[in-house]
């Protein structure tokens, strides 16, 4: 099974993204993530995602998860710790859906 950093390096880049904002089912902007050190994994799969799903759906969320790979067990064990796969955890367990919104740079 490939790890993160090894799935990371097969996604598109993201220098063109300042954010992606998650929008609820309201349209309202429930979790923003930044193209900042820390959270340009995170955006990196969240692009990909939104890319090739169209939103992030179940399925999608499904397959995030497998990206984020050793991190999901590292996520399940310390909740809260990782928000971004927490968040796949959710949409996967409660069949839900978020919208996205991508932020260029400038």
């Amino acid at each position: 099974m490939p790890t993160f950093a090894e799935n990371l390096r097969k996604l598109p880049g993201i220098s063109h993204l300042q954010a992606i904002r998650l929008l609820d089912a309201a349209g309202e902007v429930a979790a923003s993530i930044e193209n900042r050190a820390g959270s340009q994994g995170a955006l990196a799969v969240y692009n990909h995602l939104a890319q090739t799903y169209g939103a992030i759906t179940p399925e999608a969320a499904a397959k995030g998860l497998e990206l984020f790979a050793e991190h999901v067990d590292a996520a399940r064990a310390n909740p809260g710790r990782h928000p971004n796969i927490d968040r796949l955890l959710l949409l996967v367990s409660e069949q839900r859906i978020l919208r996205t919104k991508h932020v260029f740079a400038l």
